[in-house]
């Protein structure tokens, strides 16, 4: 991999479901593919399984204790490890603790998380409201997971996002399983809405950039769920598409691009040290 800087702003730890994504792997990967800093959200806080029922109640973890563990492993990381707390608004409300242990975590808190899939729960539903004052209160970003589905279409963060104009919005994935060109279009039309490039390809990057600029993309790719070495192979020895952006990507943009993707934006934008 070419030397360069780079953020890369949509990690994750936590044993949930089928993922065991460990923090050990977090920093190995960092180290052996020089990671300058990674945000961090627990996937321990996920309401629904892959069919999109509700976990029951003895394998659900309050999203106090899974933010708890991501700020202690920032904390033992600190300047490389942030937070974005991945929230349960199906079955959760937003107590008196969380909000205090935000507050006094805004050192290493930079946004805030949800799984529409992953908590069987529409981004547009009313439920999402409270969450996205507390955003607006504390001004944090949101990071969402966008899919093809009815919960976490790009279509539903528009929505929002027209709705709450002074939280910023980004649309992780820009449709996962999509060619991500109906994500591009809407983030193109509102101010408050930006994207990542986790299992997004290169061409849809470039596309990106075209139509929009570098400004509004953030580099982002899901470590660990593929192991260690997420961003050169998979668990079958297959070759990761965060290939392209190390190795082809750097002559194919501009050079201020290029910097804007892979770490100034996510600097900039997250406040990070």
């Amino acid at each position: 991999m070419k030397t360069q800087r780079i953020i890369d702003a949509h990690v994750h730890i936590g044993r949930s479901l089928n993922f065991d994504m460990k923090e050990t792997d977090v920093l190995e990967a960092m180290k052996k593919y020089n990671i300058e800093k990674v945000l961090v959200s627990n996937s321990e806080s996920a309401e629904a399984d892959h069919e999109q029922k509700l976990l029951p109640q003895e394998l659900q973890i309050s999203q106090v204790k899974s933010l708890e563990k991501s700020i202690k492993f920032a904390n033992e990381n600190s300047g490389k490890v942030y937070v974005a707390p991945w929230f349960k608004p199906k079955t959760e409300k937003i107590s008196d603790e969380l909000i205090n242990l935000i507050q006094k975590n805004l050192d290493v808190i930079k946004a805030v998380k949800f799984h529409p899939y992953h908590s069987a729960l529409d981004f547009d539903d009313c439920l999402m409201e409270p969450y996205l004052d507390l955003a607006e209160q504390f001004n944090l970003p949101v990071i969402t997971h966008t899919g093809t589905g009815e919960n976490d279409c790009p279509e539903k963060v528009y929505n929002m996002a027209k709705k709450f104009p002074k939280v910023n919005f980004i649309m992780a994935h820009m449709g996962l399983g999509s060619d991500n060109v109906i994500a591009t279009e809407l983030i193109a039309i509102l101010p408050n809405l930006f994207g990542d490039t986790a299992w997004v390809s290169m061409e849809s990057t470039i596309n990106f950039i075209k139509k929009i600029g570098s400004q509004k993309l953030f580099f982002g790719t899901d470590l660990p769920i593929d192991g260690i070495d997420t961003y050169h192979h998979n668990p079958r020895g297959e070759r990761s598409l965060y290939q392209d952006y190390f190795e082809k990507l750097p002559d194919l943009i501009a050079q201020e691009d290029y910097e804007n993707l892979m770490w100034k934006n996510a600097l900039n934008f997250f406040n990070l040290d």
